[in-house]
């Protein structure tokens, strides 16, 4: 793609980043095949070619957003499944990821959705807030079917989307050590998440059971935050990337006072962002070198578990249909090896039709832009439910919420399937129904 950005323009680093990926594209469309907006809405300007036209002419012109770009660019789920078919190698999350930024500084958006965005931001990346936001939820349940303006619809789909219990703090999202069983073989850390142990804490307590009874000490260390993930898709970039310096600063001392073999993650979504780190503070020069080290060490709790030597056993009896989170599928290109353990592991694996489309969740996006959330969770709940499998399996928690709110079939975490075949309890969904 010819680009015209004038000398100025380019001694922006932000700026020369996204021309230089804007020069990549050539505009063969392949990325409209499987782009979820592009296959629901029909319309060009709703595919990842339409979007990069759109963030070309605002980024060259040196314009603020406007109405038209905004719709688009909020529609577009960063799913990354265009990056994953192009063919031509378009960096389209960092070019994004940019658009989103320059948007937040220069587009006023009306009053309801500053709100909705601005509550969004505030609560969830902080468990206690978002805990006391759950249990408010129930007293505006009632009220939900009367949320039917457009501007109040992130407000149905926030209480729909809420649990209606709230599970019980869990002792493993306090910061502290969990000592390996017999001999240290390694030591790591654990995210614990900010929506994560609020939601479904047994998923990291699973992914600690199991790594501690291989002989690995994990560390839940004091002062992390929220990954960033949140708000940098929001465009909140100063907020995210104090968010990525607060973990850094973590990790970092705990590289230097016991060392680290790797930085475990178990949403991937989270996975995808921390991975990032490396760039996203790659123009700060106090952190630039320590964030690539991060970056280097985080590892999804599949892709770690697949580097250790884990036995095979004799098969459960339990059909599982793997939905590949799209950032881990096209984020962190983590393909083969969540399925492979769980083969290892006993289990029967089955792929999902249309497997490379998303099902919605996308961070906020299933509140954002409910109706097309909606649309694509019901889409990848026939396709799952057509594998006739007994449970269902993901490496993320907002596709476990989402999924979960369209199915009967139980769905849990990998690393609790896995951990269950190698000797923790059954998960308390396969409990319930009776198919442990």
């Amino acid at each position: 793609m010819q680009t015209n950005f004038t000398a100025e323009q380019l001694t922006d680093p932000h700026v020369a980043e996204s021309e230089k990926i804007l020069r990549k594209c050539v505009h063969c469309g392949f990325c409209t095949a499987t782009c979820p907006t592009y296959v629901t809405l029909g319309n060009e300007l709703d595919s990842p070619r339409g979007r990069i036209y759109l963030i070309k002419d605002m980024l060259e012109n040196d314009r603020p957003a406007d109405a038209e770009v905004v719709t688009h660019i909020d529609r577009c789920l960063s799913c990354l499944a265009c990056v994953t078919t192009c063919p031509s190698g378009v960096d389209y999350m960092h070019l994004v990821d940019h658009a989103r930024a320059h948007i937040e500084k220069t587009y006023k958006r009306p009053f309801m959705n500053r709100l909705t965005r601005g509550i969004l931001a505030a609560v969830l990346p902080y468990p206690g807030r978002f805990r006391l936001a759950l249990r408010l939820a129930r007293l505006g349940r009632p009220f939900r079917s009367l949320m039917r303006a457009p501007a109040l619809k992130p407000f149905a789909a926030m209480l729909g989307l809420a649990p209606r219990t709230v599970p019980a703090p869990s002792v493993y999202s306090r910061p502290g050590s969990h000592p390996a069983e017999g001999a240290r073989k390694a030591r790591v850390a654990i995210l614990t998440g900010c929506a994560q142990p609020v939601l479904d804490p047994g998923i990291n307590e699973a992914a600690i059971r199991l790594l501690t009874r291989l002989g690995i000490e994990v560390v839940a260390p004091s002062g992390e935050v929220c990954c960033g993930s949140l708000v940098h898709h929001m465009g909140r970039e100063q907020q995210a990337l104090a968010s990525a310096r607060a973990n850094v600063d973590v990790w970092m001392r705990e590289i230097e006072n016991g060392g680290l073999d790797a930085i475990i993650i178990t949403a991937s979504g989270c996975g995808t962002t921390i991975k990032d780190y490396g760039h996203m503070l790659r123009l700060d020069p106090a952190y630039a070198e320590k964030a690539a080290i991060v970056s280097g060490l985080a590892k999804d709790i599949t892709e770690y578990l697949a580097t250790l030597d884990l036995p095979s056993h004799m098969p459960k009896g339990v059909t599982v249909a793997y939905h590949s989170a799209c950032s881990m599928q096209h984020g962190q290109k983590i393909t083969m090896a969540p399925k492979q353990l769980l083969k290892a592991a006993g289990f029967t694996v089955r792929d999902p039709a249309e497997g490379h489309l998303c099902c919605g969740s996308a961070g906020t996006y299933n509140i954002m832009q409910p109706d097309i959330s909606a649309a694509l969770k019901a889409r990848k709940v026939k396709n799952i439910e057509a594998t006739k499998a007994d449970v269902i399996a993901t490496g993320n928690i907002g596709c476990v919420t989402q999924i979960a709110s369209g199915t009967g079939i139980p769905i849990v975490h990998t690393v609790e399937l896995i951990d269950w075949a190698y000797g923790g309890p059954v998960p308390q969904k396969l409990m319930d129904l009776h198919i442990a």
